[in-house]
């Protein structure tokens, strides 16, 4: 299956502006023949901390633009929004940074990021996600996580078994890109599963981003990768290369608990 990481700008807290100029490169990575499309985190806004301003209620403008996008091009495509819970739950409860996977067919899959950016306040605006989640897209399967979680290793051993791919949307800031590069490149080695990181580029809110986005194989070999414009990066993940690559180096035996 083709993977397109869509490494992109994002219009500060600007929802609308952004799906406009993210819908031609979505439109661009499925005419490539990617089957699953990236975007960033927070792709629709930034990572901003006013969360009552860009939050958005469930079901609200963001989930559209992706199930509308999926629909239009017969793709899945995720990245991460600033959701505030449903009317059932508790009215002061905060905001989740979640993860959203629209498919081709009107399904909608989510995960809330485990671990908020504490550093920038993150815990002080958005809800803590409670557990991990591992999807089947077209026979991949895929966990999804969110840029700070990537400095977990333990989040990402808890579901090797059961993961041929992990997806990592971020936005990292370029003051730390040399940690990303490491890190992603470590979480496909140790786990010997594919690593999609895919970053934003451009400023928001006083903090610059590099991209660095690319596609890990799980012998850690970079496959395609981006710098610090504009693109899409695109690469084959097949499952098998995963079971080859565990049943000819059976590490994960060897793992503790």
């Amino acid at each position: 299956m083709k993977v397109a990481g869509l490494q992109h700008d994002i219009c500060w807290e600007d929802a609308e502006a952004t799906f406009a100029h993210l819908a031609p490169m979505i439109g661009a990575a499925a005419g490539a023949g990617a089957r699953l499309v990236v975007l960033s985190e927070m792709f629709p806004t930034g990572f901003s901390m006013e969360a009552d301003r860009v939050a958005e209620p469930e079901g609200g403008p963001a989930t559209t633009f992706l199930l509308g996008q999926a629909a239009a091009h017969g793709v899945w495509v995720c990245g991460s929004v600033a959701v505030r819970p449903g009317a059932a739950g508790d009215p002061g409860a905060k905001p989740a940074n979640r993860f959203l996977l629209a498919g081709p067919d009107g399904s909608l899959a989510t995960y809330d990021k485990i671990h908020p950016f504490s550093y920038a306040g993150e815990h002080e605006h958005y809800a803590a996600g409670r557990r991990r989640v591992t999807l089947d897209v077209e026979g991949i399967r895929v966990t999804p996580f969110v840029c700070y979680d990537l400095r977990f290793a333990d989040e990402f051993w808890a579901v090797a078994a059961e993961t041929d791919c992990y997806v990592v949307v971020a936005n990292w800031p370029a003051a730390r890109r040399a940690h990303w590069q490491a890190l992603l490149a470590a979480r496909a080695i140790e786990n010997q599963a594919y690593v999609v990181g895919v970053n934003r580029v451009g400023e928001g809110g006083g903090v610059s981003y590099a991209g660095d986005s690319r596609i890990v194989d799980p012998a850690g070999e970079v496959l395609t990768a981006a710098a610090g414009v504009e693109t899409i990066v695109l690469a084959d993940v097949d499952p098998g290369v995963v079971a080859e690559t565990r049943s000819r180096y059976p590490f994960l035996a060897d793992r503790r608990s």
